[in-house]
């Protein structure tokens, strides 16, 4: 890792990757094109560190239900990366950067990604809510990876209210975090949250369910779409009277541009188990209700969230694309456009950005770009995995895997 500028308090750096690791990436990208995932264990077992290696070993792996080792895998690509640490590259800082752009750094925001995932999933919110935030300290204008559209999820799993609030004062003026489908719905459901603790006192209480009442129900008014996909995967029957009328109907989701399709998929999809509470679906039938009353006396602020998703949400940018694709949400991932459904997509490198500093090149080979999409195929067969995991348990139990000695990839 080596330090680029500092600049306004900030630390620039980027990893850099030596003239043996460049030679070692060359013959992965071989492996991959090969089709055969035998050749991936192999060139691990001689370079037991390789990142790009390990991403695409653990999410075959992953794929497969190994959820152990696919764990392992990127533990140890994270210790890879810690071995490689500038000594003035801080993850507790929140000052230092490392440029998506550059291919060299996008591995290490995969790992902690998929790290921070594996913590989510074993019951651990609140310290997965800690990788999410260092995920967006890494590149906080940018957000390559759409942190701002999982971090609301976290802290609400978390139970960290007060946290999401000021997060959302804090940067709603020059993110409009209110325009984002999740942060719409989730600052309201933790104002609820916040009136419905014991130990505050009455009035603020009542003051936070004033804020949820009045957010829900203007989420609602900017966003009809989400309602009928959220109640159905609560698998609550909506009243008549709601799904028979024409802003909560099919023509709401039939009007909706695709690109907001894709927030709202990828909102529902990943939090509809906190709207599952009774409390909170009761909240939520009361706020629909006033909806309709609001709807059918033509309040003024309808007609004004109509023009603003007529005008907005023409097309998603591609860190959105790649949120979902690495999120594996079946709501939002029905959502993605053609021109990137049917491009071969990598595990390693999900929908790279088209502008990428490109530090080296690889030679030039005449190979069919179809070669990706097809070992993916072949990776995930099951006959080549059950050969392919035995392969895997030798190489992580054995003994020498952690004491060889680490090769200056890195510098």
């Amino acid at each position: 890792m080596t330090l680029l500028q500092s600049k306004d308090g900030l630390q620039y750096f980027t990893f850099e990757h030596s003239r043996d690791y460049q030679q070692v990436q060359f013959k992965f990208l071989d492996a991959v094109e090969s089709m055969d995932p035998n050749n991936i264990v192999t060139l691990l077992q001689m370079n037991p560190y390789h990142i790009d290696s390990l991403l695409q070993l653990s999410d075959v792996c992953r794929i497969q239900e190994d959820q152990e080792m696919a764990r392992d895998l990127i533990e140890r690509a994270l210790y890879s990366f810690e071995c490689a640490f500038h000594p003035l590259f801080s993850l507790t800082s929140g000052t230092c950067r490392l440029d998506y752009l550059r291919p060299e750094n996008r591995a290490f925001y995969l790992a902690v990604y998929k790290h921070m995932m594996f913590l989510e999933k074993r019951g651990c919110p609140r310290t997965a809510l800690e990788y999410c935030r260092l995920i967006l300290s890494l590149d906080p204008d940018s957000d390559p990876l759409c942190m701002l559209l999982l971090i609301d999820f976290l802290t609400l799993r978390s139970r960290e209210y007060h946290s999401l609030l000021r997060l959302y004062q804090d940067w709603e003026e020059y993110r409009n975090l209110s325009q984002l489908p999740n942060f719409a719905f989730s600052v309201a459901l933790s104002h609820f949250h916040l009136s419905e603790q014991e130990d505050i006192d009455p009035e603020e209480s009542e003051k936070h369910r004033h804020k949820a009442d009045l957010m829900l129900q203007n989420a609602l008014i900017m966003f009809p779409g989400v309602l009928m996909p959220l109640l159905d995967l609560c698998t609550v029957q909506p009243d008549a009277a709601v799904s028979s009328h024409a802003f909560f109907g099919p023509k709401s989701q039939m009007g909706q541009s695709p690109a907001l399709a894709e927030l709202i998929g990828l909102y529902v999809g990943r939090t509809h188990t906190l709207w599952r509470e009774g409390g909170v679906m009761l909240w939520l039938e009361q706020c629909v209700k006033q909806v309709l009353h609001r709807v059918d006396t033509k309040d003024p602020l309808v007609e004004d969230c109509e023009n603003k998703r007529k005008q907005r949400y023409q097309s998603a940018p591609r860190n959105i694309h790649r949120h979902v694709l690495l999120s594996e949400i079946k709501e939002a991932t029905s959502t993605l456009p053609l021109d990137v459904t049917t491009q071969p997509v990598m595990g390693f490198d999900p929908l790279p950005p088209l502008d990428s500093v490109i530090s080296y090149s690889r030679p030039q080979r005449k190979l069919s770009a179809s070669l990706a999409l097809l070992l993916l195929r072949a990776l995930f067969n099951p006959r080549c995995y059950t050969s392919w995991k035995a392969k895997c348990n030798k190489l992580l139990n054995d003994n020498n895997y952690l004491v060889w000695s680490f090769p200056h990839w890195f510098q």
